[in-house]
C-alpha cells in the first residue's frame, strides 16, 4: 500500500506504508511533510520507517523531525510498539510522556488509538 491521505476520526491524515521508504534523513522529512499538499493536517509515520537513531535522543534526529512538523503545522504522529525503545531510555520515556500531553506530537500503539486522540483533539 502506498502512502495515502485518510479521512480518520474527521481528521484528514496522511498515514504511511509500514513497507515504505525509510524516513531516515531531514530530506525525507520534507518528502513526508511535502506529501501533505493535498490536505493532510496529521502524518502517521510507523516505527518501522525510522531509523534507531530517532530512538537515541543523542542523535537530536528525533527532534529535528519534531521541529520540522512543528514548522509546517503539521501534526504527527509515531505509529507502532516501542516499547523496547523506552525500556532503553528514561529520556525517551520522559519525551514520549510529554509529547502525548500535547496536540503536536504523539506516539501511539496503532491506528486505533490514533483514531482515539483525534476524536479526543476535536
Amino acid at each position: 500500500m502506498p502512502d495515502l491521505t485518510q479521512e480518520r476520526a474527521g481528521v484528514p491524515v496522511l498515514v504511511c506504508d509500514p513497507d515504505g521508504p525509510p524516513v531516515a534523513t531531514e530530506q525525507d522529512v520534507l518528502d513526508l511533510i511535502g506529501a501533505t499538499y493535498f490536505g493532510a493536517e496529521v502524518v502517521a509515520v510507523p516505527v518501522s520507517r525510522l531509523p534507531e537513531r530517532f530512538f537515541t535522543l543523542s542523535t537530536r534526529f528525533a527532534g529535528e523531525v519534531m521541529q520540522k512538523f512543528a514548522n509546517y503545522r503539521l501534526r504527527l504522529a509515531v505509529v507502532g510498539d516501542i516499547s523496547r525503545h523506552l525500556a532503553a531510555s528514561s529520556a525517551l520515556r520522559a519525551l514520549v510522556h510529554e509529547s502525548n500531553r500535547g496536540e503536536q506530537v504523539w506516539f501511539v500503539p496503532d491506528l486505533d488509538s490514533l483514531d482515539a486522540r483525534l476524536r479526543g483533539a476535536a
